[in-house]
């Protein structure tokens, strides 16, 4: 597996700019997200992946929230770029 196959082009070029914005980690977390996802598709009972599944959507969870509650344009812009779902308790 091609460790950078869900990164699309724009992002690699905002990579070397400016790798410490919410964007990008937020990318960066779906990333993992899709990578860890795909992986306990295959191994069910691999539970040490699936607790550090649950940490990278907390700390996503807590980039969006922060991300909406300081610029709520940039966070519909990233949520509708990602195709992730709008928090709950935004």
């Amino acid at each position: 597996m091609v460790k950078n196959s869900f990164i699309s082009v724009p992002f690699q070029e905002k990579k070397k700019e400016n790798s410490g914005s919410v964007e990008f980690q937020v990318f960066s977390f779906t990333n993992k997200i899709q990578r860890l996802t795909s992986h306990l598709e295959l191994h069910r009972k691999d539970y040490l992946s699936q607790r550090g599944l649950r940490k990278i959507l907390e700390k996503r969870q807590r980039l969006l929230s922060y991300l909406s509650n300081k610029n709520s344009v940039r966070y519909k812009e990233l949520i509708s770029q990602l195709n992730i779902r709008e928090s709950k308790n935004r």
